[in-house]
């Protein structure tokens, strides 16, 4: 991403703004973990989409007046060679205007200062939060406390919802994320075939994982893309596992829900494949079937479908392939083996931030992901592949990583070479 993407994306959002209205977005504060140890600091991504600065304490002041001129300024931490000897070097005013477009830069401690002297003006009406919280147990963050104190010093300034404007922008991809997209499913696919490449009855998920965080630490510091799910056996039946202490048995299938990013984009891949190299009966049976109805799903997907109907229908023909199979009686009860949907958005978060559509539009990137969990036979997995709407239909972003019974079978006989 270059500071011309994040420019636009200021734009965009700008022109949504009421006249006479004031934004303010934060970067995050540290979390801590324990005693002098914080968290790794991640920053928030609706800031960084803005921003492109990655960093924390920071925040974003945008002025809108009445003809739709538009004033920003950067709050950044001030230099102090003390505390960056311990914690690395701050972003400089410099730094900021390269990697942002933001020319006007100030530091934090002037913050409140500048905020009061706009909101004591008179002359804004309006002032744009971010205030989302995923659940009314998340903790505080900077705009919580900002609101608060908006509400007893500045009751005349209206509330508005930054964060419906940057879902509804974040829901449709820029040419520059697709393209940074792409190249984390080239990232993902090595470190997914690698994991094929090395596996063997007796593996433990923790190798598994270890194979897969050793592949993609030679593309860069950042890591997955988010907490990689690998699991096998009896444990492909927790949909969301981390605890990585399983073994791999003869004969058991290892799931793995995983992803790679690029320069902030995301993606969310799962493949499952049996540790020994070779699918039996059953195992054939059922992936043929999750295969079967995710091709399906890349052949109808297109511009103007109802987005519910992507999950509905998975559901449908998944139902009439297992009951054709003979493992389903009834396809009205498909929720004993398809336990959750799966065609969330994804982007700068991998579960991404945007406004759910009612119809799909070109340009939308979201997951088709077909689970088929079938506990009394000891089998799990899911096919999960990423799926860009073009301006006629939709193309399979993770094709590139085999997701084939031959092309599985087919990698697995290879072996995992470490460079």
């Amino acid at each position: 991403m270059n500071k011309e993407f994040y420019q636009g994306n200021r734009q965009r959002f700008y022109r949504q703004m009421q006249p006479n209205s004031l934004l303010v977005v934060f970067s995050g504060t540290e979390v801590r973990k324990t005693n002098d140890e914080f968290y790794p600091f991640y920053t928030n991504r609706n800031f960084l989409y803005l921003t492109g600065l990655d960093g924390r304490d920071l925040a974003l002041l945008a002025q809108k007046d009445g003809e739709g001129h538009v004033e920003e300024t950067i709050f950044l931490l001030p230099p102090d060679l003390l505390a960056e000897r311990w914690t690395g070097a701050r972003i400089r005013p410099g730094q900021a205007a390269e990697l942002s477009g933001i020319a006007q830069t100030a530091y934090v401690r002037e913050f409140e200062a500048v905020f009061h002297r706009l909101a004591a003006t008179g002359n804004y009406q309006y002032l744009y939060l971010d205030l989302y919280r995923a659940a009314p147990t998340d903790r505080e963050e900077p705009a919580h406390r900002l609101l608060r104190r908006v509400a007893g010093n500045y009751p005349y300034l209206k509330l508005e919802n930054a964060n419906r404007i940057l879902r509804r922008l974040r829901t449709i991809k820029q040419p520059c994320e697709i393209e940074a997209m792409r190249k984390a499913e080239e990232i993902t696919c090595e470190g997914i075939t690698s994991m094929m490449k090395a596996s063997r009855p007796g593996m433990y998920e923790y190798q598994y994982k270890a194979v897969f965080d050793y592949v993609l630490g030679q593309y860069g510091p950042q890591g997955p893309a988010f907490p990689s799910i690998i699991s096998a056996g009896k444990n492909n039946f927790c949909i969301h596992y981390y605890d990585y202490k399983g073994q791999a048995l003869d004969g058991d299938m290892v799931l793995n829900d995983v992803g790679a990013w690029y320069d902030y984009l995301m993606n969310d891949v799962s493949r499952g494949w049996p540790c020994n190299g070779r699918f039996n009966e059953r195992q054939k049976l059922l992936y043929e079937c999750a295969l079967h109805t995710s091709d399906h799903m890349f052949e109808i997907i297109k511009p103007g479908m109802p987005m519910k109907e992507v999950d509905a229908e998975a559901r449908r023909y998944n139902a009439g392939l297992l009951a054709e199979a003979g493992v389903l009686d009834d396809p009205a009860d498909i929720g004993t083996y398809m336990w959750h949907g799966g065609a969330h958005h994804v982007g700068f978060d991998v579960h991404d931030a945007v406004e759910t559509p009612e119809v799909i539009a070109p340009n939308m990137v979201f997951c088709v992901d077909i689970g088929i969990y079938h506990e009394a036979w000891g089998i799990g997995f899911r096919v999960e592949d990423n799926c860009l709407v073009t301006e006629t239909g939709c193309e399979n972003l993770s094709v590139i990583t085999p997701r084939t019974i031959a092309e599985i079978e087919d990698t697995m006989r290879k072996h995992f070479i470490p460079v």
